[in-house]
This record gives structure tokens, sequence and C-alpha cells, in this order.
């Protein structure tokens, strides 16, 4: 059975910095505040009205593409990872087909959040090895700056995110010293209201226990997005940090040593950690209870925040362009997020 190589990466970033005292214009926060809890001093935001969470997934993928030696047309199938989709629907996937002329290729999007490109590479690698496809492109892309609460209320969410985008074209390969050794997909959605988006949404909690029969039209009108729903901010992304934190820094190990110890590895076997950009104090916890280095973890959260389902890719892909990630090398991959999901991935560049 082959097993699945990368075989071309490419990222995309939008060309806007906004740092932590351009925030302090819309919100009561400073550059220092930030800092010390994320570890975040600028992030990039698209243009609000030329770039979409599909514009820069193919412009990552454009890259992607072309260090794979192949073309858009050579493409067998699709794999969007995003929370912050064009439309509600359809998925960015057809509308990424779509924007770079592909075939009338499958195109599956993927809603895991920050977990997101890690659960793509593993749905991705599962065709690879059966020999259904032989050139998948996974993309995660994410358009926060839309979304955000810009405000004081908001400010402990809002100063976290940014957008940009990382793709890779997966490919078969018979060299028993590269791909991908296995993935490791997990979930709980016992606490998901602590880190979530409730609308819009059909949770309808309000309207619980009405009869929706007896509805005047006005009133189910609000049922979908009342003006109390927007007052309550539950129209922007709620995040209870501190419980975030504690259940991340429990996972993000647990399923690196899973990785490892399914390959009968160790921690000083890996040569690059690639984590989930979630928060710099995250990740400085996790390389320190492993006993990593400093030359085995990529970071990059310092300058374009949390990407969620980009940020792997994002730092994956700069890793690899900065020399650090060679032939040969081993590299994990993890990430931790809403739902909750997390998730790994381990691989032989």
């Amino acid at each position: 059975m082959p097993r699945s190589k990368i075989a071309g990466i490419g990222m995309y970033v939008p060309k806007n910095i906004f740092t932590n005292n351009d925030l302090t214009k819309y919100m009561e926060t400073s550059d220092a505040w930030i800092q010390e809890r994320t570890g975040i001093k600028e992030r990039r935001y698209a243009d609000r009205t030329e770039e979409t969470t599909t514009t820069m997934g193919v412009e990552a993928a454009t890259i992607a593409i072309e260090r794979a030696g192949i073309t858009a047309q050579d493409v067998d199938f699709i794999i969007f990872a995003t929370l912050s989709p064009d439309y509600y629907f359809p998925g960015c996937g057809v509308l990424l087909q779509r924007a770079m002329k592909m075939k009338e290729i499958g195109a599956l999007d993927i809603r895991n959040q920050c977990s997101g490109f890690v659960y793509a590479i593993s749905v991705a690698d599962q065709f690879i090895k059966t020999g259904m496809y032989k050139n998948i492109l996974v993309v995660g892309s994410e358009k926060h700056s839309f979304g955000l609460d810009f405000s004081t209320r908001g400010r402990n969410v809002s100063v976290i995110f940014g957008d940009g985008a990382g793709a890779v074209i997966l490919q078969p390969t018979e060299n028993t010293n590269q791909g991908i050794l296995s993935t490791h997909l997990h979930s709980d959605g016992e606490a998901a209201e602590i880190l979530a988006m409730y609308n819009p949404g059909t949770h309808a909690n309000h309207w619980a226990n009405k009869n929706y029969a007896t509805f005047p039209e006005a009133e189910i009108g609000e049922m979908f997005m009342s003006h109390e729903m927007i007052d309550n901010a539950e129209n922007f992304p709620y995040m209870d940090g501190p419980s975030v934190f504690k259940k991340a820094i429990v996972k993000f190990p647990e399923v690196i040593m899973e990785a490892l110890q399914t390959n009968g590895l160790q921690t000083s076997d890996i040569n690059m950690l690639i984590p989930h950009q979630a928060n710099l104090r995250i990740s400085q916890f996790v390389q320190q209870k492993l006993g990593l280095s400093d030359n085995q973890v990529h970071n990059n959260i310092q300058k374009y925040g949390n990407t969620t389902a980009a940020s792997v890719p994002i730092a994956l892909c700069e890793a690899w362009e900065e020399g650090k990630i060679k032939e040969g090398d081993l590299v994990c991959l993890a990430a931790f997020g809403s739902g909750f999901t997390w998730a790994s991935a381990l691989l032989k560049w």
C-alpha cells in the first residue's frame, strides 16, 4: 500500500498588517496586555471587499500546485477546511474548483475549526492509500476579520484571530522513508459551548418552549436573529479562554505522544513540531512538557495571530521555506480547537 506524501505546499497571508497598537483605536486594550496573554504582536486582515476565504485559498493552492509540478487540471479531489466560508452554503470547495477552472472533481468541506486541516490531511491520506485519488488538494483558509466584535466587549476573542490560507498537494509514494506515518483524530462535545459561535444557527434555545404554529409572521422572523441576540453579542464568537487553555494543554501533548508511540518513536526523534497557532502560551507549555528544544518547534502566531484551520499549513509552509524542514525529517502536526476536537499527523518529509 502506498503512503501519502506532501508533494507541494503553499501559503498566502493578506498584505494588511494590524498591530496590537492598531487595535487600541477600537477597544480598551494594549500591546502589553495582548502579548502577555497570547504572544501575538500583529495579524493580517484580508481586504474587506476584494478578498474572501476562497480567494485566499486559491492563492495558496496555486503555489502548492506549482511546487508539486502539476496543473490545476491534474487535481483529482479537493478538501477545504474552514470555519469562515464565503457563504453559509455552498462550501468553499466548489467555489475554489470554479475559480481554478478544475475538472468536475469532488469537493469536500471540513468543519472542524482549528483541527480542520489535520482532519483534512487524515481524510486525504485514506483516499491516497486506497488508490482512489492521486493528486489531492488540501486547503485551510480563514477570513476571521469580517466576523469579529471589534469593541471592548469582544476583545478577548477579537485580538486573537487573523486571516490567511495554506495548502498542500498530497500524492502517493512507494518510498518507505517518506510520507504520512499515521494520523489520530479525537473529539469530545461535552463542553462544546465554551468555544462557539451560536448564531446564525438552528438551536433556537430562546424558543424551545414556544408553539411555532401560533406565531405571527413578525415573531417567526425573530426566531432566526432577534434584537436580543444581537444585543447579547450572540452573533459573534464566544470563548471561555481559561477553560479552553486548561483543556488544550492536556490534549495537545496526549495526541502528539499517541502519534509517536504508535510508530515506536520518542519526542527526541521529532525534527519539527508544527502546532496549531492557538496561543503562544499553549505552544510553550506543550514544548516544555514534551522536553522539546526551540529548534524542534515552529511558532508564528506572533506575526499572524490564530488563523484556525489555516494555521498549521501556514506554519508548515513557512518552516519549510525557511529551511527548518528538510528531506527525511520527522514532522509532527498537531491541533486542538472548538468542538472540542484535536488531532495529530506524523510524517516523514
